[in-house]
C-alpha cells in the first residue's frame, strides 16, 4: 500500500530534526541502534548541543558586559563587541536547540518514536500535555529575541540587559523538571535554580575569558581579576546547592547509618578540600596573570578551573546517580506532593512563629543582602563617616520582614491556605518595601564603593549609578506607571485567573513574591525613598501619590469579603485541610486582611513623610542662615529696605 506524501509543513518540519537525526542516523542503519535508541541518543545530543549553546551564550554576554570595559561614550569596545557576536550565533544554536528538544522531550514523555511529532498539528496538540515541552517552547521564543537583541545593540546598558534575559532563559526548564515533582519539590528546584546558574557562569564565563585571551584581548589582567572572584563565588553556591540537593533525600536518621549518608558526608569535606586548595591555586593564577599579562599564565590558571569543574561536577553526578536510602521512607502525601511538605495542623500562633522552613531563595537573598548592608556601614564609619542608625535598621528590619513572610510558619501556610497567602501579601508588597526604601541602599552603596577614576574602567559603583539612571529605572519610578503596576497587580492576579493557575506551580510562587517585593519598591522609592529617585516629587506630590493608592486597596478588600467565587477553589479543595471548612470564608477572611493591612503601613508612611518634610524644613533654614552669615543678611536688608520706601510713598 503506497504512503502518502508530506506536505509540505511536514517537510519543513523535517529539516532540523534531520540536522540532529545525522549523527544518530548511522548508527540506525549500522545496527547499533534500535529506533527507540536512536531517538534517546538524539535526545542525549540536542541536550548537550543545547546547554552547550547556552553556556557559551550566558558566559559571552557575562564577558561583554562585565569582565571588561566599554568605551568612555558607553557603546561596546572591540573585545566586547566580539563577545556579543559569539554570544549571537550561539544564542541561534540554543534557539535551534530548545526548538527540537520539543518533540524529542515530548517522545520521550509519551513513549512515542520522535516521527510521530513530526506532523505539527499532532506535535502543538500533545506539547500542552508535557509540562517541559512547553518550558522549552517558552525558551525557545524568549532566546530568539536574545539572538535578534545580540545583533542590533551595541551599547553597554543593553549588553547587561541581555545577559540578564540569558540567565532568565535558563529558568522555564529548570523550575519544571525532576524537581520540580514529589515530595520536598520547594527545596529541590530552589537549590537546582542557584546550582544552573552558578555552573553557567562558571562554564560560561571560563569559555569566554580563554577566547578573549586567545584574541589577545586588551584588559586581559582585569577580565581575569573579575572572572577569579566570580568563579569562587560560583564554585561556592554550587557545592552547597548540591549538598542541600541530596540532604532532601536523606533523612538526618540516615546521615551515618547508610551508605548514601556516608557518601555525602565524604563528598561535602571533599568539596572543602577541594575549594580550599582551588583558592589558593586560583590566587597564585591571577597574580601571574596580572604581573605578566600573559596567555600563558592564563591557560595554567584555566587548567585549574578546568579541573575543579571536572572533579566538582564529577562528584555532583556521582552523588546524583548513588541511590537514597529506602528504609523509613514513606509515600508523600497528597499536600506533600502539591506544595512540597506537609502540615502537621491548623495554623496556629506558636505555629506561624516558629514553624519555620527556610526558604533557600529569598531567605537566603535578603540575609545576604542585610549582611552586605551592614558590612557597608561598618566600612563608613571605619573610614570616619557617619550613617543614620535608623536607615540600618530600617532595612535590617524590612530584610527580616521578607526572611519572616517567606520561611517562617506564615510562608509555610501561605500556599495551602488564602487568608495566610494574603497576609504574606501584604507583608512582601506593603511593609517589607517601605522598610527597604528608608535604608537608602543606593546611597549607601554610592558611598561605600570606590569610584573607578578617571580613566580607570568602570566598576560596580558606576554599574549601579548606570541602572538608576536607565530608561528602566527612570520607567518604573514614574508615578502613575508605579501606581498602575501597584494597585493593578491586585486586580490582575486575583481576577483574572492567573492566581488559578499558579498555585499548582512552586515557580509561579516565587514569581508572585518577587512581583509583590519589586512592585512595592518601585512604588514606595518616590513617594518616600531616601535615595535619589529618577523622578523626584515634591512632598504634596508625594502625599498625593499615597492617598491615590488608598481607595483601590480598600475596595480590593470589601470586593473579596463580598465575592461568592472562590478563587483557586479546585487547587485549595484538592489539599483537604481539616481544619479550613470553608473556602469562601477564608477567603473572607483574606480579604478582610488586606483592607484592614493597608492601615499599618499608611501610618509608617505618613510618620517618614512628615519627618522627611520637616528635615527638609530644618535644612532649608539652616541654608538660609549660612547664606544670611555670608552676606551680612543682604536679603532681609533688601526686603526691609523695600518696606520703608513703600511706607514713604504713602
Amino acid at each position: 500500500m503506497p504512503t502518502e506524501a508530506p506536505t509540505r509543513t511536514q517537510r519543513t518540519g523535517l529539516i532540523p530534526l534531520l540536522l540532529v537525526g545525522t549523527t544518530t542516523a548511522a548508527l540506525v542503519a549500522a545496527g547499533l541502534l534500535t529506533a527507540t535508541g536512536a531517538d534517546r541518543a538524539g535526545l542525549i545530543v540536542v541536550r548537550v548541543l543545547t546547554e552547550s549553546a547556552a553556556v557559551l551564550t550566558i558566559g559571552s554576554l557575562l564577558l561583554a558586559a562585565f569582565l571588561v570595559p566599554p568605551q568612555g561614550n558607553g557603546t561596546l569596545a572591540a573585545d566586547g563587541y566580539a563577545a556579543l557576536r559569539t554570544a549571537g550565533w550561539a544564542a541561534l544554536v540554543w534557539t535551534l536547540g530548545a526548538v527540537l528538544s520539543v518533540p524529542f522531550t515530548v517522545a520521550d514523555a509519551l513513549g512515542q518514536p520522535v516521527a510521530v511529532m513530526l506532523d505539527p498539528a499532532v506535535l502543538f496538540q500533545v506539547a500542552g500535555l508535557v509540562e517541559q515541552a512547553k518550558a522549552w517552547m517558552i525558551t525557545a521564543v524568549v532566546v530568539a529575541l536574545l539572538a535578534l537583541g545580540c545583533r542590533l545593540v551595541l551599547s553597554w546598558g543593553w549588553t547587561a540587559t541581555l545577559f540578564f534575559v540569558a540567565v532568565f532563559a535558563l529558568v522555564p526548564v529548570a523550575v519544571t523538571g525532576h524537581s520540580s515533582g514529589g515530595g520536598s519539590h520547594d527545596v529541590a528546584t530552589n537549590s537546582l535554580l542557584y546550582h544552573l546558574i552558578a555552573a553557567a557562569l562558571w562554564v560560561g564565563g571560563l569559555i569566554a575569558l580563554l577566547a578573549h585571551g586567545r584574541r589577545g584581548g586588551a584588559h586581559l589582567a582585569l577580565a581575569t581579576t573579575r572572572f577569579s572572584k566570580l568563579a569562587l563565588v560560583c564554585w561556592i553556591v554550587m557545592a552547597a546547592s548540591g549538598v542541600i540537593n541530596a540532604w532532601v533525600r536523606l533523612p538526618f536518621d540516615q546521615l551515618f547509618a547508610s551508605d548514601y549518608g556516608l557518601l555525602v558526608l565524604g563528598k561535602t569535606l571533599a568539596l572543602v578540600v577541594l575549594g580550599v586548595v582551588g583558592y589558593f591555586q586560583r590566587e597564585k593564577g591571577v597574580k601571574q596573570v596580572v604581573a605578566t599579562g600573559s596567555g600563558h599564565a592564563l591557560l595554567r590558571l584555566a587548567g585549574v578551573e578546568v579541573l575543579l569543574m571536572f572533579v566538582t561536577i564529577g562528584l555532583a553526578a556521582a552523588l546524583s546517580r548513588t541511590p537514597p536510602p529506602v528504609e523509613g521512607r514513606v509515600l508523600p502525601s497528597t499536600v506533600e506532593l502539591r506544595i512540597g511538605y506537609d502540615l502537621f495542623g491548623a495554623p496556629t500562633w506558636s505555629r506561624l512563629l516558629f514553624d519555620w522552613r527556610f526558604d533557600l531563595i529569598f531567605g537566603a537573598l535578603f540575609l545576604v543582602l542585610a549582611a552586605v548592608y551592614v558590612l557597608g556601614v561598618r566600612r563608613l564609619r571605619k573610614r570616619g563617616d557617619a550613617w543614620p542608625v535608623g536607615r540600618t535598621a530600617a532595612w535590617v528590619a524590612g530584610c527580616l520582614t521578607v526572611v519572616f513572610a517567606t520561611s517562617s510558619g506564615l510562608g509555610r501556610y501561605a500556599p495551602a491556605m488564602f487568608s495566610i497567602h494574603m497576609e504574606a501579601h501584604m507583608l512582601l508588597s506593603m511593609l517589607a518595601p517601605i522598610l527597604l526604601v528608608l535604608g537608602g541602599p543606593v546611597t549607601l552603596a554610592l558611598r561605600a564603593l570606590p569610584t573607578a577614576g578617571k580613566g580607570n574602567p568602570p566598576g560596580p559603583r558606576e554599574w549601579l549609578l548606570a541602572f538608576v539612571h536607565s530608561p528602566v529605572a527612570r520607567l518604573l519610578t514614574n508615578p502613575l506607571v508605579a501606581l498602575a503596576l501597584f494597585v493593578g497587580s491586585f486586580y490582575g492576579l486575583y481576577f483574572s485567573g492567573l492566581f488559578d493557575a499558579a498555585l499548582d506551580y512552586h515557580w509561579a510562587h516565587l514569581a508572585m513574591n518577587a512581583h509583590f517585593i519589586l512592585v512595592g519598591y518601585a512604588f514606595y522609592w518616590p513617594v518616600i525613598g531616601i535615595d535619589p529617585a529618577p523622578n523626584r516629587l515634591p512632598p504634596l506630590g508625594r502625599l498625593g501619590l499615597l492617598f491615590a493608592s488608598i481607595p483601590f486597596h480598600a475596595f480590593f478588600g470589601i470586593v473579596l469579603m463580598s465575592s461568592q467565587t472562590v478563587i483557586g477553589d479546585n487547587f485549595y479543595r484538592s489539599l483537604g485541610l481539616p481544619w479550613v471548612t470553608s473556602q469562601l470564608e477564608d477567603q473572607r477572611l483574606g480579604g478582610g486582611i488586606a483592607w484592614a493591612a493597608g492601615e499599618v503601613p499608611l501610618i509608617v508612611v505618613m510618620v517618614a513623610l512628615l519627618v522627611q518634610w520637616a528635615r527638609s524644613d530644618s535644612r532649608d533654614a539652616r541654608r538660609a542662615d549660612r547664606r544670611a552669615d555670608a552676606d551680612g543678611d543682604a536679603d532681609l536688608a533688601a526686603y526691609n529696605a523695600m518696606l520703608r520706601k513703600m511706607s514713604g510713598k504713602d
